[in-house]
This record gives structure tokens, sequence and C-alpha cells, in this order.
């Protein structure tokens, strides 16, 4: 299998389990958001965008042509403006609220940024 295949797999699977996990606190409610948990606030579901703009992105990648992997760059470049969407704006100080970042929305930009830079990689030369 190509590394540069892998490490897209492994960028997809890192943006999935990072939706699971805590992406902020917000202390005076005592509530703990997630990307698919986010009772509470008014925030939706921002996690479902990912995974929408994640499967998009693996069938391209899978496709082993030229135009494909430039396609997926250009869907890792929508999944890029929406992480950086939910990192500025889901964790913003409200009424003198400011929720703590967790984990989670950390890793969702280092995997949305990862899926965008591995089809970029080259390819091994053969000898």
């Amino acid at each position: 299998m190509r590394l540069k295949l892998i490490l897209s797999l492994l960028a997809v699977a890192l943006l999935v389990l990072a939706c699971f996990l805590p992406w902020m606190t917000i202390e005076s409610k005592a509530i703990t958001i997630t990307g698919l948990d986010t009772t509470g606030t008014d925030y939706g579901k921002p996690a479902y965008f990912h995974f929408l703009w994640s499967g998009i992105y693996l069938l391209f990648v899978l496709i082993n042509k030229v135009w494909s992997k430039r396609t997926a760059v250009v869907v890792a470049a929508f999944n890029i403006a929406w992480a950086a969407r939910n990192f500025l704006l889901v964790p913003v100080c409200q009424m003198g609220e400011c929720p703590v970042r967790k984990i989670g929305l950390y890793l969702v930009l280092v995997s949305s940024l990862a899926m965008f830079i591995t089809p970029l990689l080259s390819e091994g030369k053969k000898s």
C-alpha cells in the first residue's frame, strides 16, 4: 500500500476520533462539548460536516488518478476551512464566559491539515 494512502487514512481516522473527543468545556454550566454532543448550546453538530468532507476526500484519495488527487486537495481545503471555523467560532467568549479548549478541537485542526498535506507528498522514485 502506498505511503500517501496510509497517511491519508490515518489523518481521516484521527479526524473522526477527534470529533468524539471533548472539544471544550463551559465550566459555569458544567457542560462538555464534543463535535457530536453540543447539548446546552446553539452550536449544532459540527462534526457531521467533517464526516461529509472526509468521506468525499477518501473517495478521491482511493481513486488512483491525477485529477482525483487534485480534487482531494480541494476537498481537504474545504475541510480545513470548516476546522478553522470550528476552532475560532465555537470556543468564543460569550457574555463573560470563556470556554476552555480541549484536545479534540486541536486534533481536528491538526488532522485537517494532515489531510491537506498528504496528497501533496511526492511519490518515492522507484529504482
